[in-house]
């Protein structure tokens, strides 16, 4: 006869030996900390993710394959098909200049990572509106696409990643208007008050990212946030033509995010039993600053910290390095390029694999030039403004200030759209490189500038600007 202590033991075994699903009760136990048993059986929680690549056109290649890379980590990792949100544009895999049709890479010996990503959000269905629908569960509000929304529980985990072009307080998008800081966290505000997740993770991948948290996150709301650079500096495209290491010579564009392939190498590279939360930032973070250089950035963290503690599994799946294929990269020094100089290296690398004399050449040739002219353009009208508003001592130094961190860029977020309105209907739109100029307009509003006072800036520093080209906002959208 079995006694009743022996038959004790035998169902602790019992319970210790089951592992929960992923989809069904996941352990919610943290790497190297305290861990309940009860705990551990009744989580029952079900890990949702959004994917977002917040651009389009073949020059920005490495965005889309960013995410179709997060999406196979996931996959891999445990999560199913319906609790993964995806939006990309979808015009970089079948692309006339791309060397593998149907084939899209992220790093330079990598797999291909298109095939079975969900087509949930492409086209002109990735917009603003669209992702704060899905994040709030609210089918009601998106419009096209596959009606695929976050619709989680109070014990569920939700993990955001985006990766694209941005500027201070923004994130880009293919279609206007783009994301602002201050309706993105009131986004996530709306979230936590209907109280339908436990906790959240997001990465965030652009240009000045640290400054859509700063000052704005509250700390209490159990989300955990790193971004690929501070409040006012680049992050950088790697994996790109003529650098260490490149990609396949027949691929004339970055295949990769410095950030970006830095975690999820890292997320490859785990184990059932992965590793934390803090201990990937700390990994992504050095090697995102790649080794003390100029070309690299601050990996920063915002949000609830304690969050830290956490397996990145509960996030991302387990077990994703059984993967037979996955990187091993080494740890020298990457070849990168500022995101927003990686479409002047795409067209320069076609330009110059194009026939001497040849009708492609010269056209290519003035596409670049009508690039480059509209950027020097924007960098002298918003100087030309802000000597206008400030003087010609003031204006470059006030429209550049820094706020002392921990501090929002700006105090009126309606004003700052307003600002960019008026400068865009004026000036043209600001497009992925003049993101950069965010920081001026929203000083211009720090500074209390009216709008009749910018309308008449502008008008003074565009005058002779062509309103009905490429770059009127007639054409492609307000980034406001």
């Amino acid at each position: 006869m079995v006694s009743w202590y022996s038959a004790l033991n035998f169902s602790l075994l019992l319970l210790i030996l089951i592992s929960p699903s992923l989809e069904g009760g996941r352990s919610s136990c943290q790497i190297n900390g305290p861990c309940s048993l009860a705990q551990d059986v009744q989580d029952d929680s079900t890990t949702w993710a959004v994917l977002v690549a917040g651009s389009n056109g073949y020059y920005n290649y490495r965005h889309q394959a960013d995410v179709c890379h997060a999406y196979q980590i996931l996959k891999k990792g445990g999560l199913k098909d319906e609790n993964i949100v995806v939006f990309m544009y979808d015009d970089i895999a079948h692309h006339e200049s791309n060397p593998k049709p149907g084939v899209i890479i992220n790093h330079p010996k990598g797999h291909d990572v298109y095939a079975g990503v969900p087509k949930d959000y492409t086209g002109e269905s990735v917009t603003t509106s669209n992702l704060y629908g899905v994040i709030l569960g609210d089918k009601k509000s998106v419009k096209g696409g596959s009606g695929k929304v976050v619709n989680s529980k109070p014990n569920d985990r939700i993990f955001i990643y985006y990766t694209d072009h941005g500027g201070p307080g923004t994130l880009g998008m293919p279609t206007s208007p783009n994301v602002y800081a201050k309706d993105f966290i009131e986004v996530l505000e709306k979230k936590h008050a209907a109280g339908t997740y436990k906790e959240m993770v997001i990465y965030v991948e652009s240009c000045e990212s640290g400054s859509i948290f700063e000052g704005l996150l509250n700390e209490k709301m159990n989300i955990y946030v790193t971004t690929a650079s501070n409040a006012d500096e680049n992050s950088w495209g790697t994996y790109c033509p003529g650098m260490d290491p490149p990609p396949p010579p027949e691929y004339d564009t970055c295949l990769g995010d410095l950030y970006s392939v830095a975690w999820m190498e890292d997320s490859e590279r785990q184990d059932a039993n992965g590793e934390t939360l803090e201990q990937q930032y700390k990994t992504v973070k050095l090697r995102t600053y790649n080794h003390n250089s100029s070309e690299g950035s601050h990996v920063m963290e915002y949000g609830t910290k304690d969050l830290r503690l956490e397996s990145i599994s509960l996030y991302q799946g387990f077990g994703a390095s059984n993967v037979s294929d996955a990187i091993i990269y080494d740890n020298n020094p990457m070849g990168v390029v500022n995101q927003r100089d990686a479409d002047i290296v795409y067209f320069q690398r076609k330009y110059e694999k194009m026939k001497e004399g040849s009708q492609e050449k010269t056209e290519m040739l003035k596409q670049m030039n009508d690039i480059k002219n509209h950027r020097s353009h924007l960098d002298t009208s918003v100087d030309a403004i802000g000597v206008r508003l400030f003087g010609s001592g003031n204006g470059r130094l006030v429209l550049g200030s820094l706020r002392a961190q921990g501090n929002p860029l700006v105090d009126d977020w309606g004003c700052l759209k307003s600002m960019v309105r008026v400068y865009e209907t004026h000036c043209g739109v600001l497009t992925q490189y003049g993101m950069k100029h965010m920081r001026a307009f929203a000083n211009i509003c720090n500074n209390k500038v009216s709008g009749a006072a910018m309308e008449e800036a502008s008008v003074a520093a565009c005058s002779g600007y062509d309103q009905v080209g490429q770059w009127s906002p007639l054409k492609e959208g307000y980034s406001a």
